[in-house]
């Protein structure tokens, strides 16, 4: 059990407001990277953009700014990590990610079209930057604010408040764009800028209250060569992820299996508008969809995880994502990609929430550098994120059909699987 000095476990107010900031940064996953901004970068940009001497699409730009912001937070975390948990930093950290991202969102408002491109890609590189790294301290906490027997519940309780929250700011925002007269708006694109500022107020808004609650800061290092005394605890916690087979093992299966879910999600839409031509409503519902039925899946996987332990019910999991993406290559009618979104989202709220609690349980016991094994967490899963939409699009481009390309997603699932059944986890039911 972890016995962290100046943290107690399991207090349930503490617990509710770490709960409570997937709630306040969740609206930013959904609003601005799934559901809106997507389509208002590309209506308010030209198709074609000359960029270095050439051309570019606005789909294309907008999918580089994307990978600009992973690949610059996955750059730079694992050292912001190892300075953080050498400082006693975290919630420092916590409130400046979250802070740069919110300012960020806000920014975006002033964003209307060409005149202000790169204003307004480079805003949203930020504000995605201030999403991702702000998660990496976020998850930290869970092995210090909960008791290794909670670790499937609690993060399941994340997992869904974060889903609920973001769903409700998602309707709000969406009777505002559909309706703005009654909001006063003159047009649909200032209701639809004023989206972001209410994504960002959510943000920084509902953030205060986890502020407030979390354990403070310990601080009990000096600021004096705290740069070179970070990259020595990001060195060491390397060297003991590398020398434990079952987190190596445990991230291997995690990056087949955020290589598949991650890429599930980023193009379940697109999936449904090229080969069964839903519409823009139609394709609002699918992802409402997939953010509603994701909470009863966060805890369900808790309770399976409860009876037959985390990775068997990882297994499960990983198993039933191989029978969803197979099930996708047949879909040829508009009903039963709706039964298809309902399983994706039930996998979905499950793997995310069990995968966080699974690996919490396998870092050294007592250990205080949550933060930097985190880290190796994080950039796993942006890794995995770059790797499955690439095999995604390649196959696509190979094969002509993005049928193929769902089927070969269960690929990254066997191999999950054969990677997890090769680790032990700690205290479960084997």
């Amino acid at each position: 059990m972890n016995t962290t000095p100046g943290y107690t476990l399991n207090d349930r107010r503490t617990i509710r407001a770490w709960a409570l900031f997937d709630w306040a940064n969740s609206s930013f996953a959904l609003v601005i990277t799934a559901a809106i901004f997507p389509a208002y970068y590309v209506a308010v940009t030209d198709d074609v953009i000359p960029l270095l001497g050439g051309e570019i699409s606005n789909s294309s730009l907008y999918a580089y700014a994307i990978s600009a912001s992973y690949l610059l937070i996955a750059l730079f975390s694992p050292l912001l990590s190892g300075i953080a948990d050498y400082g006693g930093r975290k919630k420092a950290f916590l409130k400046f990610f979250t802070t740069m991202g919110a300012i960020a969102c806000l920014g975006l408002f002033f964003f209307k079209g060409m005149e202000q491109l790169t204003y307004g890609t480079l805003v949203f590189i930020v504000a995605m930057i201030g999403f991702a790294g702000g998660l990496v301290f976020y998850n930290s906490y869970l092995p210090l604010i909960a008791s290794e027997d909670r670790y499937d519940a609690v993060s399941a309780k994340g997992f869904a408040y974060g889903y609920v929250g973001s769903v409700i700011l998602l309707v709000i925002n969406l009777i505002m764009i559909q309706q703005y007269e009654w909001f006063g708006f003159p047009d649909v694109g200032v209701a639809t800028r004023t989206a972001f500022l209410t994504v960002g107020v959510w943000w920084l808004g509902f953030a205060q209250i986890p502020f407030r609650r979390l354990p403070k800061d310990s601080r009990i290092k000096s600021g004096d060569r705290l740069l070179a005394k970070g990259f020595q605890e990001l060195k060491k916690v390397f060297a003991s992820v590398r020398g434990e087979r079952n987190i190596r093992r445990f991230l291997l299966a995690f990056l087949c299996l955020s290589a598949g879910v991650q890429t599930a999600l980023y193009l379940a839409a697109t999936f449904a508008e090229k080969e069964l031509a839903f519409e823009t409503a139609e394709l609002i519902v699918i992802i409402l969809l997939l953010q509603i039925v994701a909470v009863g899946g966060a805890i369900l996987a808790a309770k399976l995880s409860e009876w037959k332990g985390n990775k068997i019910a990882l297994l499960i999991i990983m198993a039933a994502w191989m029978l969803t993406c197979a099930s996708a290559y047949f879909v040829d009618a508009k009903i039963q990609f709706y039964a298809i979104a309902v399983s994706v989202g039930i996998l979905m709220g499950g793997t995310q929430a069990l995968a966080r609690s699974t690996y919490s349980k396998l870092l050294p016991e007592n250990t205080t550098d949550t933060a930097s094994y985190f880290s190796f967490y994080d950039v796993t899963e942006k890794v995995a994120t770059v790797l499955g939409t690439f095999s995604f699009g390649f196959i696509e481009f190979l094969t002509g059909s993005m049928r193929t390309s769902v089927l070969a997603l269960s690929v990254f699932f066997l191999f999950g699987i054969l990677f997890l059944r090769g680790a032990t986890i700690r205290h479960l039911k084997l």
